[in-house]
């Protein structure tokens, strides 16, 4: 998402795929599922509130969408990046 607003969409790294956060949630006890359908958002959200303690939901979004709000590095909250007004949000493929 930086490259693609700062840096006209070039990719300065490869790809690190993140370790699986739902085991290390449950390694340290906690409560953890992931989450890659927009369906299953809201259930999830509701099961992590009904925990006894720490919850960990680990969204996972296609590579290239665009994740709002987000603010550019270094700059005030003030200049926080919005969704545009006119885009849907629009269901991927995963869906």
């Amino acid at each position: 998402q930086w490259q693609e607003f700062f840096y006209e969409r070039r990719y300065a790294a490869t790809p690190i795929s993140g370790p699986d956060f739902v085991k290390l949630a449950e390694a340290f006890g906690m409560w953890g599922r992931a989450v890659s359908c927009r369906s299953d958002v809201v259930d999830a959200v509701n099961s992590a509130r009904r925990q006894p303690g720490a919850a960990l939901i680990d969204f996972r979004v296609e590579q290239e969408d665009t994740v709002y709000p987000m603010v550019p590095s270094g700059a005030d909250l003030h200049k926080m990046i919005r969704r545009p007004s006119p885009s849907p949000i629009v269901e991927t493929a995963a869906d």
